[in-house]
């Protein structure tokens, strides 16, 4: 399919939560076709009924505005521990929390799903023994997924290298390793969520070469402005792009250098609630949808 410009929906957390406000932003305000859907948005936790609910206005709206529900995501509230809890109960009832979502998600049409890899707690992280153990239960509760999602229909699930050692994959050799581990026994391939903007081990802070080196393991990459040692989840404004170290052209030629064909470019871009930034949030998202345009089809 090549390069896909969209959105991941972060954005519309507790401010455009309802689907018919969303998806009309999406088309009509930013004038995209496609989405990275988020959790925070249709929670498994949450009631059977108010989910049936929920889906079914999301797929009506959707389908009136023609977006593509191509992807799954966790997001802010379901930062946690997950598949990686100390806790053996909770590691259980993530992954059925996990399986629940990739249901929610093939009734949007999503063809890929995914989270961060999991999260060690101190004490978990300080303790070598520990650390083994719960690292092993990680990459065990990721092929396990694999299989449901291939029974579920999806091309693969994703993954997100995160920005400190704890919360896994803040170098390219672990991301790697990672991969490796859990495909050796999968059923769809465990592939990567890159970002832009993550700021992981101090040495490979330079995102370009991220992307050389696992562009081609990667169907979705996050998209937002930011600066060297920072994760700022800014939007592509004029302004942010004259401090901001993410370029258009050079996403593109690393993305094309690393051998990605095929990808949605997705903004994951943030407005904390402040005056400054509460009242332009479609105006950001506009200017940087124009910004990326040039260079990705939308």
């Amino acid at each position: 399919m090549g390069y896909r410009l969209g959105i991941n929906l972060g954005f519309a957390i507790n401010k455009y939560i309802e689907p018919e406000v969303w998806t009309k932003i999406v088309r009509k305000d930013l004038g995209l076709g496609y989405v990275q859907f988020v959790a925070d948005l249709l929670n498994p936790f949450w009631p059977e009924s108010y989910l049936e609910d929920q889906i079914t206005r999301i797929n009506a709206a959707t389908e009136h505005y023609h977006i593509v529900v191509e992807s799954l995501f966790t997001s802010s509230f379901t930062r946690v521990n997950h598949l990686m809890n100390p806790d053996a109960e909770a590691r259980k009832f993530w992954l059925h929390w996990f399986k629940s979502f990739l249901d929610i998600g093939r009734r949007l049409g999503a063809k890929n799903a995914g989270s961060h890899f999991g999260i060690m707690t101190f004490d978990t992280y300080d303790n070598p023994d520990k650390r083994k153990y719960i690292l092993d239960e990680g990459v065990k509760g990721w092929q396990e997924l694999s299989f449901y999602a291939k029974e579920t229909g999806y091309d693969c699930l994703i993954f997100e290298p995160m920005s400190v050692p704890r919360e896994m994959a803040n170098t390219v050799e672990e991301t790697q390793e990672l991969l490796a581990r859990v495909n050796a026994h999968c059923g769809v391939p465990l592939k990567v969520c890159l970002d832009v903007g993550h700021a992981p081990a101090p040495a490979q802070r330079d995102p370009y070469p991220w992307i050389e080196q696992l562009g081609a393991e990667s169907p979705v990459i996050h998209l937002q402005q930011t600066v060297l040692h920072k994760s700022n989840h800014a939007p592509f404004t004029e302004a942010a792009n004259k401090t901001g170290i993410i370029t258009r052209e050079r996403v593109i030629e690393a993305a094309k250098k690393g051998g990605c064909v095929d990808a949605l470019f997705a903004f994951e871009i943030s407005h904390r609630e402040h005056w400054d930034t509460e009242f332009h949030i479609i105006q950001d998202l506009k200017e940087s949808v124009d910004y990326f345009r040039p260079v990705i089809p939308v």
